[in-house]
Formats: C-alpha cells, sequence, structure tokens
C-alpha cells in the first residue's frame, strides 16, 4: 500500500462470496446471512450509507473469521435496499474506493473493521497514457473475439480519462477468474494495475484466438454427419454430467410404452422390443435408424388385435342390400347366408366371394353394401395392371425405401382386423421379371392358410381369417386356376330392359339431379323416356352408359332452368330427342326382310351379350373360300367345318353337286375392326352358306348359338344368358340353341322368357329346319 492514505475509518463489513465489487462499480447484491444483514442495516443509519466489501476466500464459508477474508476490499455505499419474501435483502450498492483492512474490532452481532483508505492518483504520465492506449485497444479487440460484450460498452470505455477508474471499469466486465479480479484489486498502484490488465487480456486473447483456430480446424475436418454425432455426443456427455435424460431415452421408453399397450402378440411383441434394443445401441443419425423407426411404427399401427363387432341382423342387412342395389340375388343370398351362418357359428372363416360379370353391373358397389350391411370398415385394392408381387407381400427391409404390401397397408388403413376387403379387378393382373402376384395372392385367398399370412416387411404372421375378401372380375377364364380354386364365384349377368328402368327410377335420376342441382320438382323423366334411352341411346349389359344419358339430360334442363326459359321440365319418349339427339342404336334389329345368306348369330364379350350377322355370298370361281371380319383362329376353323358340312349334304340342300368348283365362297362378320373368335358362330355360318347356296331366305326373328362339328351335330357353349338378353334387346322372337344348354335357360329372368321361344337342338338339321324360309318345320 501506499502512504498517501486518509486517516483509519470504522465501518461494518459485509463478506462477498463468488462476487466482487471495483470502485466506480454499481452492482445489485442479495444478503441472508444474519452477520451480513446486520452489517447493512448498521450502514443504514450511518448519513454516509458507506459498508466495506470484502470477498471471501472460499465461498463456501458460510461463517467466516479474519483469515477467511481478504484483506483489500472497496469502501461502497448503499444506493438501494429490498426486502425480499423469506428474510433475504437485495441492496444496490456503487464502489467508490479500495481500501485495506488494518484490525478486526468485533465479531457480533456483524464484523467490524477499521480500514485505511487509498488515494487514486490521477496523474497521467507518458508511460501511463501509453498503458491506457495499449488496454482500451486490447480491450475493443477483446469484444470483437469474444462478441460477449456490448458495442455500447466500448464506447463508454474509451470516454474514461482518469487511468485508475478505467482499469477498474475493464477489469469489471472481464469474464476473469476471481483469484485474477482479486490481484487487480490489491493493484494500487495505477501504473502496475494497468500492465496487469493488459497482461491478463492478452493472454486471455491468446486463448482465444487458439479456440477460433482449433474450431475452424476442426470444422473443416469434420462431415456434417461427424459434425452433428460429435455435437450429440458431447450433449451426451452434458446432460449425463446433469443426470439428465436425453431425446434418445424418451423415445425408446416411449416405444417400449407403445408396445405394452398394443396388446401385441408374444412373438410380434418380442421382436418388436428386440428391434427397440436396436434402436438404442445405434446412433441415431445413421440411415438404419430410420428404418427400424418406421418398421416400429408400422408394427404398432397395425390392428392386431382390434376389430369391430359384426351386425348379424339378417333383416336389417337385407333391407341395406335391397336398398342400394335392385336385383343381384344370388349375390344377396350367398351374403345372407354367411351372415345366418355367423350368427349361429362363431368360428367361422371369412370366405372368398369372387362377383364375375360385365362393366357396370355394381359388383363394386355391391361390396360396399355388404360392408355397410355387417358395420365393418371397407377397404378397396384394385389389382388392375399389377405385376409386381411386392404389391402384395411387401419388400424386404433390406431395400431402400422399402414398405409392407398392400394387404397390410389396407389392414393399417382399415384400423381393423376384419374388415371387408375388395380385391378389385383381380382378372387383370399381369406377370413380368418382378414375380407373379397371383401366386402371392394365393395365400391371402387361402381360407386353411390365410391365418398366417406372412409380409415380407413386418416378418411376422398376421391373421387374415377374420377379414371378408370379395374379389371382382369382368371374366372369369381371366382368373389363374390356383387362384379361382380358392374363391367362391356368384356370376352376376347383364341387367334386362325391365331392370334397367327399375334401377334408374330408384338410383340413378336420383344421383344425377343431387350431382346437378335439380330439385325433385323441376325435372320428371317418364318410365317411357327411360325404356327408350335404354333401347334407343344405350346397348350394355351394366348401367353406366344409362347413367351418363341420364347425367345429359339433367345437365340440359340445368341450363333451360338457370337461363330463365323453364321452371320446370317432364322428359316423356317423344320429346327425349330434344335432349339426346337422335337414338344411336335402332331397337328390334330382328324387324326386317327375310332374307337370303344373312343369319343372325348370338355373341358373348366381356361387357355382355351381342346380337352378330353373318353374311355368306357366292361368286363365280374355283372353290375359294375367303373369310373376312378380323376373325380369330377358332372361328376361321367353324367357318371351314361350315363349308364341309355344307358340301356333304348338297342333295338334302338342293345345291348342285359341282357348286365347289365353280363358285367362290365369301363369308364375311360386319363390324371388321373388333377383333372376333370363338366356336359359337359355326351354326349360324353352316345357316348362313345353306341359304346363299339353296337360294332359301332365313328367317328374319331367329337367331342362333351354338358349335358345330364335320357330321352336323350341335354342340354347346358358354355365355347363354348374356346372349339371350342381347336377343332380346335386339327384339329377336325365336332362338336355336344347343340342347346341352338346357339347364343354363333358369338363369334367364322370367320377364325374358316369356317373350321369346327358345327352340333346343342337336343337329344342323334341325336348325337348318327352324331358321330357312323353306325349311321343313
Amino acid at each position: 500500500m501506499n502512504s498517501n492514505l486518509k486517516e483509519i475509518r470504522q465501518m461494518p463489513l459485509l463478506p462477498l462470496r463468488g462476487v466482487l465489487v471495483f470502485p466506480h462499480m454499481v452492482i445489485h447484491l442479495d444478503v441472508g446471512r444474519d452477520r451480513s444483514v446486520a452489517a447493512i442495516d448498521e450502514a443504514m443509519i450511518s448519513d454516509e450509507r458507506e459498508i466495506f466489501l470484502a470477498m471471501q476466500k472460499e465461498a463456501q464459508t458460510d461463517e467466516p473469521d479474519e483469515d477467511d477474508i481478504n484483506k483489500v476490499g472497496t469502501i461502497a455505499q448503499i444506493k438501494q435496499l429490498l426486502k425480499l419474501p423469506g428474510g433475504t435483502i437485495r441492496v444496490l450498492v456503487e464502489g467508490i474506493s479500495r481500501a485495506e483492512i488494518v484490525e478486526f474490532d468485533e465479531q457480533a452481532p456483524y464484523i467490524k473493521v477499521s480500514v485505511e483508505q487509498e488515494e487514486e492518483s490521477l496523474d497521467k504520465t507518458p508511460e501511463i497514457e501509453a498503458l491506457m492506449r495499449s488496454l482500451v485497444d486490447k480491450f475493443e479487440h477483446y469484444v470483437k473475439i469474444s462478441k460477449k460484450i456490448s458495442p455500447e460498452t466500448v464506447v463508454s470505455v474509451t470516454t474514461l480519462e482518469e487511468p485508475g477508474r478505467l482499469a477498474d471499469v475493464v477489469a469489471s466486465h472481464l469474464t476473469l477468474k476471481l483469484t485474477d479480479k482479486q490481484k487487480v484489486l490489491e493493484a494500487v498502484n495505477v501504473g502496475q494495475r494497468l500492465e496487469l490488465l493488459c497482461n491478463m487480456l492478452a493472454k486471455e486473447m491468446e486463448i482465444m484466438e487458439l479456440e477460433r483456430k482449433i474450431n475452424m480446424r476442426v470444422r473443416k475436418q469434420m462431415e456434417k454427419t461427424q459434425k452433428e454425432y460429435y455435437l450429440r455426443e458431447q450433449m451426451k456427455a452434458i446432460q449425463k454430467e446433469l443426470d439428465e435424460k436425453d431425446d434418445r431415452t424418451a423415445e425408446v421408453e416411449g416405444l417400449r410404452e407403445q408396445i405394452d399397450k398394443a396388446k401385441l402378440p408374444k412373438e410380434v411383441k418380442k421382436k418388436a422390443l428386440k428391434e427397440v434394443e436396436r434402436l438404442e445401441k445405434m446412433p441415431p443419425m445413421v440411415a438404419e435408424a430410420t428404418v427400424v423407426r418406421n418398421y416400429l411404427d408400422w408394427v404398432l399401427a397395425l390392428p392386431w388385435s382390434k376389430q369391430t363387432k359384426d351386425q348379424l341382423d339378417i333383416k336389417a342387412a337385407e333391407k341395406i342390400l335391397d336398398e342400394d342395389h335392385y336385383g343381384l340375388r344370388e349375390a344377396k343370398d350367398r351374403i345372407l347366408e354367411y351372415l345366418a351362418i355367423r350368427k349361429l357359428s362363431k368360428k367361422l372363416k371369412g370366405p372368398i366371394v369372387c362377383l364375375v360379370g360385365p362393366p357396370g353391373v355394381g359388383k363394386t358397389s355391391l361390396a360396399k353394401s355388404v360392408a355397410r350391411s355387417l358395420k365393418r370398415k371397407f377397404v378397396r385394392m384394385s389389382l388392375g395392371g399389377v405385376r409386381d408381387e411386392a404389391e402384395i407381400r411387401g419388400h424386404r427391409r433390406t431395400y431402400v425405401g422399402a414398405m409392407p404390401g398392400r394387404i397390410i397397408q389396407g389392414l393399417r388403413q382399415a384400423e381393423s382386423r376384419n374388415p371387408v376387403f375388395l380385391l378389385d379387378e383381380v382378372d387383370k393382373m399381369t406377370t413380368d421379371f418382378r414375380g407373379d402376384p397371383s401366386s402371392a395372392l394365393l395365400e391371402v385367398l387361402d381360407p386353411e392358410q390365410n391365418n398366417t399370412f406372412s409380409d415380407h416387411y413386418i416378418e411376422e404372421k398376421f391373421d387374415l381369417s377374420q377379414v371378408l375378401f370379395i374379389t371382382t372380375a369382368n371374366v372369369q377364364y381371366n382368373i389363374p386356376r390356383p387362384l379361382l380354386d380358392r374363391m367362391e364365384i356368384i356370376d352376376i349377368s347383364g341387367y334386362t330392359e325391365h331392370d334397367k328402368v327399375k334401377i334408374a327410377e330408384r338410383h340413378l335420376i336420383k344421383k344425377q339431379l343431387e350431382e346437378n342441382g335439380i330439385k325433385d320438382q323441376q325435372l320428371d323423366i317418364s318410365e317411357n323416356a327411360l325404356r327408350r334411352i335404354v333401347r334407343e341411346y344405350t346397348r350394355e349389359s351394366g348401367v353406366r352408359s344409362l347413367e351418363r344419358q341420364i347425367g345429359t339430360v339433367c345437365r340440359k334442363v340445368a341450363r333451360d332452368i338457370v337461363a330463365g326459359d323453364v321452371e320446370s321440365v317432364q322428359v316423356t319418349a317423344k320429346n327425349i330427342e330434344k335432349y339426346l339427339g337422335i337414338p344411336k342404336y335402332r331397337y328390334g334389329m330382328a324387324e326386317k326382310e327375310d332374307a337370303i345368306g344373312v343369319a343372325t348369330g348370338l355373341a358373348w364379350t366381356q361387357v355382355g351379350g351381342e346380337v352378330l350377322t353373318v353374311e355368306a355370298t357366292a361368286l363365280t370361281g374355283k372353290g375359294k373360300l375367303t373369310l373376312t371380319g378380323k376373325l380369330g383362329d377358332v372361328m376361321k376353323e367353324s367357318a371351314q367345318a361350315s363349308f364341309s358340312y355344307v358340301r356333304s349334304k348338297v342333295k338334302e340342300l338342293g345345291i348342285p353337286e359341282d357348286f365347289h368348283e365353280k363358285n367362290d365362297i365369301h363369308i364375311h362378320v360386319p363390324e371388321g375392326a373388333i377383333p372376333k373368335d370363338g366356336p359359337s358362330a359355326g351354326i349360324t355360318m353352316a345357316t348362313a352358306l345353306a341359304s346363299t347356296l339353296s337360294g332359301k331366305p332365313i328367317r328374319r326373328d331367329v337367331a342362333m348359338t351354338g358349335e358345330i362339328t364335320l357330321r352336323g351335330r350341335v354342340l354347346p357353349v358358354g355365355g347363354i344368358k348374356e346372349k339371350m338378353l342381347a336377343a332380346h334387346r335386339a327384339g329377336i322372337k325365336k332362338v336355336l340353341l344347343p340342347k346341352d344348354n338346357k339347364r343354363q335357360l333358369e338363369e334367364i329372368p322370367s320377364s325374358v322368357r316369356r317373350k321369346m321361344d327358345f327352340v333346343l337342338v342337336e343337329h344342323m338339321d334341325e336348325v337348318l329346319s327352324g331358321a330357312l324360309v323353306n325349311g321343313k318345320d
């Protein structure tokens, strides 16, 4: 200490813990110890309200004595005092000057000390000036590097002219150790103090610069993943020190809790917990961690034990099915039978029903009605164009972007293990190098196997035996045989004219009125108008085209109503052309003259039955047989067999025996752009040939179908119901068909059977007798 000191003064002492106060420094202090509170009270009594602040050597000491307190401290003035709850006092103090403890006078009720106050030297020698400039420069640099001190502080520091005050203010802003700050406080000589601070600042900046260089070097060397890993490891270490749970631990514990609540099967639970352990051990940002998380999400989202309760009220189910669909009695009966047996036997496995029929007859909507009648969830999966086995069974997790198959996806979507699952267009699957999806479906659609269905992604067995699978197809022969063997086929044939009119009245008109914003009283379509739309504007097995035509009428009526031309419209058979234009088809194709060489046949296509005209003509030539109309191989062979049969019957038919030497024969089937195949036009072509060569006309109201042999036998063919409905649409009154197809006549609606005459034939002679005008009856 300098000899230039003030007189010795007595004042209360406030020992400081973990903080140091410099002269000219303003700071809040929280005081709670009894002796410290008493010292504050004593200081507040005096006029100057001064108190001596000295830092303890050890912050942990609660009752410090003389040896525990630093001798050099700061005389401070109490500016403000605030009593806090709990007996603590918050004081605002301002440091005035340095002082040193000469003697400890009292210990109770507060520590009272005698101190010598230092007088600051204000002389600015060139050396002091240089040290001041150096300190300010270093402080500015320090602020730029550390970025912990505001720029405003630098401005206030640079304006200070007193060397001692400058040193104290700078020291108060630096993040130095408390021991170093104590050294600055003890440096009474201003020059020594400035020099000490310059050295400390230089050392701090050197350390900070080294840290910056190391960080730059490390940052350049580290990849993004390594950097994240390093930071996360640091976080883990910090959290471990703080005894806190990190996000990873919380995530893993959350997954374990979800697995416990999910009611998983024993094997699945064991597998899931094993995957959680794997996730816990691997670094969080590796790609495999994401794969494991996705897998666990799928396992937890599947309805392993969730299922809806079936509504087993048969009368209510029958009412729903009849509300939604007109007709389809066989399909409805099968569904109601399933419900009845389900009510009696709880162990019944879900049947596999396949609805086969032409487009537009209501196969897909029937499946929705089944789900509604059972109060089950409904899932639809289209198999049209599916050619990858993984679509059904999923990918293995080794592949990037692997996902479960669409069966498992559908069950997750349904959130139930017993939904109605519609597999649409099962006959449209294809096979290529990626596998055969129809073979993958064998396990799904086998009631004896599907209780242990295994998906490649899930890798655990899932029970599909409670799922009610319904498949749909347009044609049965395109469904692979092993798959067909596992399903119960329900044929849904095309609708009759009466059915279509009733469907339009009950469902289609109402639906189109709603879609086009028309009220019931604004549009009325008569029954005769609907019948004319069915006959002259559509030719289909289903009702999609009929619905489109009704939609066209609604749109035109809506336009007239909006334009203000009319308030309501009555559509009748007479004014239907105003809305739909001229008819597209001629109803009653058979209502024409009896013609030579023109026979009416019946064909079956994927969209239902069709009436087929076969024409034959004889030309001068050398017996060449020409076939046109884009015919398939089977149909060409039928034409050859017909030609050979007619040649063998020239005497009975009254045909010249040498006709094949003088005439070329041309057989043509109109609509030549459409491919045609199959044997069912055999007797039709033979009849057309016999008519041409014998000169006998063919009855205009007779149609026929059947395969012919060389000896004239008539063999059975398929699609009888669809063909008869097509004949009925065309106005045919009499149909010749093979005797072996007699049992199929029972499938034809009674309303059609009453209006038509069916002649069952076994031989071509019977066909010619019934078809040719001058034939024998």
